[in-house]
């Protein structure tokens, strides 16, 4: 009778999961309702039809399409002009352009020197004044003929002013034909000249704009009051509470390097004059682009040029070739995360410094820290400095994986000591890395001490500090390659590669043959397309290194294990079961 126990039992406990799974399934059904009722709510509210806004709050432009226009252009000091009998002022004039019509007839474009005034080179200011209004009617106001209705106009600077770069305060620190006195003299003329202004002011420096591109937008559409986001571009009459049309001044492809500085030694400036139609999804696309620039400056994650630096690839670039260099980028990214990861991942678990160079990753947190104070003292971005900050610290991190970090409190000052792990020192893993970086210091030494000596004699600097920052920072990304020579030689004297983080290599060997292709395709000085190059060697050298060398099933691995380790459990476990196997065929036998 223990039969139908042990059913019922067993029912039972099947009943339960069913139980679960039925919960489960209702549990996942209400959920799934509570998904799709809020997918629903926000595709209503986003995508049905919106409610039309009351006619009274929407408003028309003022023109139609293809009504004639006049132009006047006028260049003054002042930021309202008021002076339209000044024919001096006027510097172009145009009549009867059809307002929002693609063609030829719709664009007009002006070439000319312009003859700057004494004011100008010093720091002056300058306007232009642009006036349209309909084909018969005039732009002053004070004109018998003037209609309100008919006319609108728009101010826009000619000069910008940008302070003054820092680059200006470098000089030759050994310069013979400046002595000292007037090193100090000049130091304390700045130190005059700062106390005098306020805390936190620069000096700025006058820019002239070579090119006006005066842009009509073509934008029909009823517009709601409350709901403009460009409000600050529309010029709106209070009488009827309709817009002009838009007047846009296109400088979004004017960079910065085609700007021209204001002094006494300009005599004529250049400047170019344009005026044509722009669509309203391209002139929004280039207010949001602007806009997004410039909220990336307010944060730090973009410096000055960058902007210009992005805009100069869509100018200069081929487009297939802007789409190859996408692609490559994206590739780049995804293999400098997976060797980051792997790296980290390798150190994290690596048991043994059996045949790996401590002293090479000592020298590279070395070198992370000398690049992040040459980023420190050149004013970065703060993305790149915390960027470079992390790499330090992850940097030290693998030094205490490397080696044993302890502090000393025997003085006043507690002091980090290291000491070098067993599985280091116990091999012949460290006497190979003494005598392979006792050499390459020597080459390394050689170079950065020539390299500092030409900067210092042929280069500007601001201070001592900078000049050997930069020095240091140029020898790294120069000689960065002699880092790890010292891992090559370990190979070589130990005839094994099984110690190595192969994984992380591989996509570090992968980033390496994109920088190549970056190097033919990416306008650069010859000397550092060259030193593109150097890792490849290396690199190549590690493969055929891999190739000549068989695996070392007794090595340590980069996990701790050892190859025999296994194949002796291997071979225990063998054994021992042929041994069974024996005894029960000798129990038979008897």
């Amino acid at each position: 009778m223990a039969q139908p126990v042990a059913t019922q039992a067993t029912s039972a406990t099947e009943a339960t999961p069913a139980r679960q799974r039925q919960q489960g399934g209702f549990g996942q059904t209400v959920t799934g309702i509570i998904r799709m009722a809020v997918m629903w709510y926000f595709a209503m509210k986003f995508f049905s039809p919106k409610k039309p806004a009351d006619p009274s709050q929407l408003m028309s432009n003022l023109f139609q399409k293809g009504e004639p226009l006049d132009m006047w252009l006028y260049l003054s000091d002042q930021q309202i002009f008021n002076d339209f009998g000044n024919d001096g002022a006027l510097l172009w004039h145009e009549t009867n352009i059809p307002y929002a019509v693609w063609g030829q007839g719709s664009s007009r474009s002006l070439s000319l020197q312009y003859t700057p005034s004494e004011a100008l080179k010093h720091n002056g200011s300058l306007y232009a004044h642009v006036f349209f209004a309909h084909s018969g009617y005039p732009p002053d106001p004070n004109d018998s003929e003037y209609q309100p209705r008919y006319a609108f106009s728009r101010t826009h600077p000619v000069v910008v002013y940008y302070p003054k770069s820092k680059s200006g305060k470098r000089r030759s620190l050994l310069n013979s034909k400046q002595s000292e006195e007037d090193i100090l003299d000049l130091e304390v003329k700045d130190d005059i000249q700062s106390d005098s202004k306020d805390e936190g002011s620069v000096e700025w420096i006058s820019y002239w704009k070579p090119n006006i591109t005066i842009n009509l937008v073509d934008d029909f559409n009823r517009l709601v009051c409350r709901h403009i986001n460009m409000i600050s571009y529309l010029n709106i009459d209070l009488t009827t509470k309709n817009y002009y049309p838009i007047i846009y001044f296109n400088e979004f492809w004017l960079l910065r390097e085609k700007l021209i500085p204001l002094n006494d030694t300009v005599k004529e400036l250049p400047l170019h004059l344009e005026v044509g139609p722009i669509s309203s999804t391209k002139w929004q696309f280039f207010l949001q682009i602007e806009q997004s620039f410039q909220i990336h400056r307010s944060y730090g994650s973009m410096v000055e040029g960058e902007a210009d630096q992005l805009k100069r690839v869509f100018l200069e670039g081929n487009p297939y070739l802007l789409v190859v260099t996408m692609v490559v980028s994206v590739m780049h990214s995804l293999f400098d995360f997976l060797a980051f990861k792997n790296d980290i991942q390798f150190w994290n678990k690596n048991k043994s410094m059996e045949g790996l160079s401590a002293k090479s990753v000592v020298v590279s947190f070395i070198s992370q820290l000398i690049v992040f104070l040459y980023l420190f003292d050149n004013d970065t971005s703060w993305m790149i400095l915390a960027s470079s900050g992390i790499g330090c610290c992850i940097e030290f991190w693998k030094i205490g994986k490397a080696m044993h970090i302890e502090i000393d409190r025997s003085g006043r000052i507690p002091m980090l000591r290291f000491r070098d792990r067993e599985s280091y020192t116990k091999n012949k893993t460290k006497e190979y890395d003494d005598i392979a970086m006792k050499y390459l210091s020597y080459v390394l030494f050689f170079l950065a001490i020539c390299f500092s000596i030409y900067s210092l004699m042929y280069e500007q600097h601001k201070s001592w500090y900078s000049w050997i920052l930069s020095s240091l920072t140029s020898c790294v990304y120069m000689f960065g390659f002699i880092m790890m020579c010292p891992q090559l030689f370990i190979n070589y004297k130990m005839k094994s590669v099984a110690h190595l983080p192969w994984r992380q290599m591989t996509y570090k060997f992968l980033n390496t043959i994109i920088d190549d292709l970056f190097a033919f395709v990416i306008k650069m000085p010859t000397l550092h397309r060259l030193s593109v190059f150097r890792d490849d060697v290396i690199f190549l050298i590690y493969l055929y290194q891999r190739w000549i060398y068989p695996v070392d099933k007794a090595r340590v691995n980069e996990f701790g294990f050892g190859g025999e380790e296994d194949k002796s459990l291997v071979n225990g476990s063998a054994n021992e079961a042929d041994s069974n196997a024996t005894d029960e065929n000798s129990k038979k036998t008897n």
